[in-house]
């Protein structure tokens, strides 16, 4: 349970560093094609014998390189690239793991992630992962955010709106492979919004943001291992779904406050 917890923190921090520029930039697609295109990967690693992360790694790259080669060499949106490549990935992987009698076991793991069998090799690699991040995160804070608002204004100011974007979605791609093992594939994607949506809801700040993101991922974590614990249900499930719920939440409380402070405004207004 205490190793549980370290890897669901860790992927807590990761998901909403990378989750808080994938709200503001918009790519919570991308980051759901991602999260189902690592599932054939995964699946022809397992039947080759070799580590799931590795073709969960080679997955994501090929969904990446799918959607800008389709982009590039059609007329197709990069909206349209990324829902065809979704669907191929997604499909290619169901058939491969209904093809074959060794996924019984497997299958359940890849899809909802291990987080009570995390090893200590995968604990010490998600340390890794995440510092990483976090330090790339750092240093491109400004072209990341400019880039959320304002490409263009991102390329005025010496800012290679291709460079960072392809950089932005090497995190989002770095963060799906790693997290893939803990909550899964179908999982991942929650953990990577639910969290930075609510942080979007209540900062105005990038530094706010992600802060709360991550409070609110470690708080997730933390309850949906308690709630796993005492009623034995799914533990990567129950997290994500604890993150939803906060989310829900603090949706419902920032729309009463802003119905309150609407009608406190309108009480303080001078009689016609």
């Amino acid at each position: 349970m205490l190793r549980a917890l370290a890897a669901g923190v860790l992927v807590s921090v990761g998901c909403a560093i990378v989750g808080t520029f994938v709200v503001l930039r918009g790519l919570a697609f991308i980051g759901d094609a991602l999260a189902h295109g690592v599932l054939p990967g995964v699946a022809a690693s397992l039947l080759l014998g070799l580590p799931g992360i590795l073709g969960a790694a080679v997955g994501a790259a090929v969904m990446i390189g799918g959607v800008s080669l389709v982009t590039q060499r059609s007329k197709l949106s990069s909206d349209s690239a990324i829902g065809l490549l979704f669907v191929g990935m997604l499909a290619l992987g169901v058939v491969m793991v209904s093809g074959s009698s060794s996924f019984s076991g497997d299958l359940i793991a890849i899809l909802f992630g291990q987080i009570l069998g995390v090893s200590p090799g995968g604990l010490a690699l998600q340390v890794v992962v995440t510092a990483a991040v976090a330090v790339v995160a750092f240093v491109c804070a400004r072209p990341f955010l400019l880039l959320s608002f304002d490409p263009e204004q991102a390329q005025v100011s010496g800012f290679s709106a291709r460079r960072y974007h392809a950089l932005m979605l090497l995190l989002v791609a770095t963060v799906v492979v790693v997290s893939f093992q803990s909550v899964g594939t179908l999982l991942v994607f929650g953990m990577l919004l639910a969290p930075a949506a609510s942080g979007a809801l209540i900062a105005s700040r990038l530094g706010t943001m992600m802060a709360i993101a991550i409070l609110i991922g470690v708080i997730s974590t933390y309850t949906g291992l308690l709630i796993s614990y005492g009623f034995n249900t799914a533990a990567g499930a129950t997290i994500v779904l604890v993150a939803t719920v906060i989310f829900f939440g603090v949706l419902a409380l920032v729309n009463v406050r802003a119905g309150l402070a609407a009608r406190t405004g309108l009480a303080e207004e001078p009689a016609a």
